[in-house]
């Protein structure tokens, strides 16, 4: 029932919080850290074992799948509660990671999108599609 992947997601959810709150203390915040991220590595580690044991029925996998729609929104909510002013006041190490954090990521977008070579743009598809609509028996680019 989907009941059982709500409470998959609690149990889930109280462990990263949990484990969160250890973090912060071993590094000396007075936060939790990833408790929002480790939970949903928890989640998807459960869902993953019960898949390879056959365990995972379609109550519990409906139950899993509605609340993982929810993440970012969660993610929002748990980052909007956190007391950023304060964490900016303990120093400016604070701001020189997230700004490094926001030039990595930028960086990792930039690389990944030269790796991955040219995409076709959505004109292309379209201009595509209508030729293949227009000539009877066309294929793969092959007409015939």
């Amino acid at each position: 029932m989907t009941i059982s992947g709500v409470a998959l997601l609690a149990i889930c959810t109280l462990l990263g919080g949990y484990l969160g709150d250890l973090l912060g203390v071993a590094l000396g915040v007075k936060a939790n850290v990833g408790g929002v991220g480790i939970a949903m590595m928890f989640l998807i580690a459960a869902r993953l074992w019960l898949v390879r044991h056959g365990a995972l029925s379609l109550g519990l996998k409906t139950g899993v799948e509605f609340w993982g729609s929810f993440y970012i929104p969660i993610v929002v909510a748990m980052a909007a509660q956190q007391n950023v002013v304060a964490a900016a006041k303990g120093g400016p190490i604070v701001v020189i990671a997230g700004l490094g954090a926001v030039a990595v990521c930028f960086a990792m977008v930039a690389l990944i999108g030269r790796l991955s070579g040219r995409v076709e743009t959505m004109d292309e598809i379209q201009a595509r599609e209508a030729i293949e609509a227009s000539v009877p028996h066309f294929k793969s680019g092959r007409i015939g």
